[in-house]
């Protein structure tokens, strides 16, 4: 697959197919969106959202989450701001989510299966990695989305004056409810 998306890539870039994405790191519309990784919101999100290229940061990550106020996508949040100009964030959740009753349980099994041993799990929670907690989904979408809309708006480096609004986008219309 990654061949097929290398020989892809060569003809769009000979073609100049490039050209009408063109922008620069600055998002027009000073947004960012954190949303799910999911694929049925690669180009749903954006176009029920009314995005374009070069209008938002969108940061994905596996449930749309903040995990702790110092995560990659937290991280990922106070770049845009001081950076790059954000003003705005969205905290965009799905219907139907897979993180949502995702458990270490399942994640261990898979692993073991997968040759990662036990000894290897041992090792990475005695170096303080609680894996229950990192691994763990959730169980309530809105909930989710007002604990991370919470930890956005209550972060220490966060400004004031940042706009900061969870949603529920359904997976198959596109369809956003605000969650308050």
């Amino acid at each position: 697959m990654i061949d097929q998306i290398v020989d892809f890539n060569k003809k769009f870039v000979e073609s100049k197919s490039y050209e009408k994405y063109l922008t620069d790191k600055y998002p027009d519309k000073k947004l960012a969106v954190l949303s799910c990784m999911d694929t049925r919101l690669t180009e749903l999100l954006p176009a029920a959202l009314g995005l374009k290229n070069g209008d938002a940061k969108i940061i994905k990550n596996a449930g749309g989450l903040v995990i702790s106020a110092f995560d990659s996508a937290m991280r990922s949040i106070i770049v845009a701001v001081y950076e790059l100009g954000v003003e705005e964030i969205m905290v965009v959740a799905h219907s139907h989510c897979g993180a949502c009753h995702m458990s270490y349980e399942h994640f261990h099994d898979e692993m073991l299966s997968r040759g990662v041993s036990d000894q290897t799990l041992d090792t990475i929670r005695k170096c303080g990695i609680d894996l229950n907690a990192w691994l763990e989904g959730f169980r309530d979408t809105p909930d989710s989305v007002r604990k991370t809309v919470e930890t956005i708006k209550t972060h220490p480096l966060m400004p004031r004056d940042i706009i900061v609004r969870g949603f529920i986008i359904d997976s198959e219309t596109g369809e956003l409810e605000e969650i308050k």
